[in-house]
């Protein structure tokens, strides 16, 4: 059973921007930026109470901008999928989870040290230039379940 449903065109779409993110982080790098999409739509707290799809994740607003870099850029879109990011953006839908994006929500690259809190969210841990952040407990359990 995946971990979320999903159709062909949320692979691709989420094949993208997983490569856009996280292409220079290699395999695993991608793997986590997945995993953060996945988290947010199985979230049902803070700001991911409306987001329900891979396609509402990826393009949704918050604070007047696109959620993710690669969005608000446009490089989401530079090129089509390749087999094998979609290979990993289905290991996400189907099982995949680890630290330190195991349960996060968010993540960035502060091109410098990780803050230990983000927004007020503590830091679960970085994979090379990427910091991950969970949220607060008691405030998003959903993600801990799915």
């Amino acid at each position: 059973m995946p971990r979320i449903n999903y159709r062909d065109s949320d692979v691709s779409l989420m094949a993208r921007m997983m490569r856009a993110e996280a292409e220079g982080e290699g395999k695993l790098g991608m793997l986590m930026v997945g995993n953060v999409i996945v988290n947010r739509v199985i979230a049902d707290c803070l700001d991911f109470k409306q987001v329900r799809t891979v396609p509402q994740v990826i393009f949704q607003v918050q604070g007047g901008n696109y959620s993710f870099e690669a969005v608000q850029k446009g490089n989401v879109f530079y090129q089509r999928a390749r087999t094998s990011e979609k290979r990993l953006a289905k290991q996400n839908l189907e099982y995949w989870r680890q630290h330190p994006s195991k349960y996060a929500l968010w993540y960035f690259n502060p091109y410098a040290p990780c803050p230990p809190t983000w927004y007020g969210q503590p830091h679960s841990g970085q994979y090379k230039q990427h910091c991950y952040y969970e949220p607060k407990a008691g405030t998003c359990d959903s993600v801990y379940i799915g």
